[in-house]
């Protein structure tokens, strides 16, 4: 990873390191953003929300994502997740192994995110 490219996600949405590189900024043209994550291995998001759908895919690792209400879900490398607007969700990497997707987020007008709690060591392990 060259950290040049690369920044740290902000550590009072994560637990653990995470690191962001903007591939698409959204603008007043472009209503759409589009983002590198990068996951350190037991790296989780907080639960949140979208005002639109987000849609990420797997570049590599496995990517835990769980939708308040439901199971864990590991999604591969390849692989993409539409996640409707308003749905409360987490995503992140598994305990044994970092993780990389990208994420879109269309309709930017609308917001990008809302951050809410973070998961809790329980909610992750019952993975």
């Amino acid at each position: 990873m060259d950290n040049k490219e690369f920044k740290s996600a902000p550590a009072s949405y994560f637990t653990g390191k995470a690191f962001l590189k903007t591939l698409v900024a959204a603008d007043e043209i472009t209503n759409c953003n589009i983002s590198e994550v990068v996951f350190e291995q037991g790296c989780r998001n907080n639960w949140h929300t979208h005002p639109s759908n987000q849609i990420l895919i797997v570049k590599e690792g496995t990517c835990w994502y769980q939708e308040e209400g439901k199971s864990i879900q590991k999604f591969s490398a390849g692989e993409a997740i539409n996640i409707l607007p308003g749905i409360k969700h987490w995503h992140g990497a598994s305990p044994d192994a970092p993780m990389v997707h990208f994420a879109i987020n269309i309709n930017t007008e609308n917001g990008m995110v809302n951050w809410l709690e973070p998961v809790t060591d329980a909610q992750y392990n019952a993975g």
